[in-house]
């Protein structure tokens, strides 16, 4: 069974962090719109949904990757690194705690899930403006026990590491090479992502197909003819809060 849990677009999500691109007006009744479609897409793809109340103190609390990851043995509670998001793990605790063990993250420490990109037993951590050194030191201790190498990763001009890539299946990586150090990744087939859509190196794995915005149709195509089966779904409001199509989901395999 695999679980997918995901939360509502707050009334307040005009309100959002912005870092990377500019601020332009959010329809909040479309962004929930579209974010119905990501769920529905979740659920046809064979996902239990578990789908949180929106927080309308919480401006960006639809991201809920950025408020952990899930490894088989455990569950990662993040420290993320704006202010604003740090009361959104509380919610997350409470939905994770009847599926895994939980171990978190501590003060100085900060760490965004989209910062998180997990390959095996290899774990890459961007370091961000979200994202800091002391975040890997800390994952680096704490899972250790599980087997898991935690290596930070220099990236540029993106919010998070999966802006700048993302796991395709266990031997593939959809990338965006201007945006992060790519030689942790020479042990990988690349699927680059086509040079017009800078953005299109975001995409979520599930099931055996792939849910990835209708933005990117020259990256799509890519995927494709790799022979990827793809569900599209359009996020390009969630997109003007910097969100993409991991980040609206915590996906557990049980």
């Amino acid at each position: 069974m695999t679980v997918a849990i995901t939360r509502d677009v707050s009334p307040r999500f005009n309100e959002c962090e912005i870092t990377h691109i500019d601020r332009t007006p959010i329809d909040v009744e479309v962004a929930r719109a579209q974010h119905h479609e990501y769920v529905n897409a979740l659920a046809s793809l064979g996902c239990q949904i578990v789908e949180l109340s929106a927080e309308a103190d919480l401006p960006d609390s639809v991201f809920v990757e950025d408020t952990a990851f899930i490894l088989p043995e455990v569950a990662v509670i993040t420290r993320p690194g704006a202010d604003s998001r740090k009361p959104e793990t509380e919610s997350i605790i409470r939905a994770l705690s009847p599926h895994r063990a939980l171990v978190h993250v501590a003060a100085p420490a900060t760490v965004d899930g989209g910062d998180v990109l997990v390959l095996g037993h290899d774990i890459y951590v961007g370091i961000s403006t979200r994202s800091n050194a002391a975040a890997i030191e800390q994952l680096r201790e704490l899972l250790d026990v599980y087997g898991y190498k935690v290596t930070g990763v220099m990236m540029h001009d993106c919010l998070h590491l999966k802006t700048a890539l993302t796991k395709v299946d266990d031997n593939t990586v959809l990338i965006n090479p201007n945006w992060v150090d790519t030689s942790h990744f020479k042990d990988f087939d690349w699927i680059e992502v086509d040079p017009s859509e800078p953005f299109a190196a975001n995409c979520l794995p599930v099931n055996g197909q792939i849910i990835y915005p209708t933005s990117f149709p020259k990256t799509r195509a890519k995927l494709e003819a790799r022979g990827y089966k793809i569900q599209a779904v359009t996020v390009d409001e969630l997109a003007k809060a910097e969100g993409a199509v991991t980040c609206c989901s915590l996906i557990i395999s049980q």
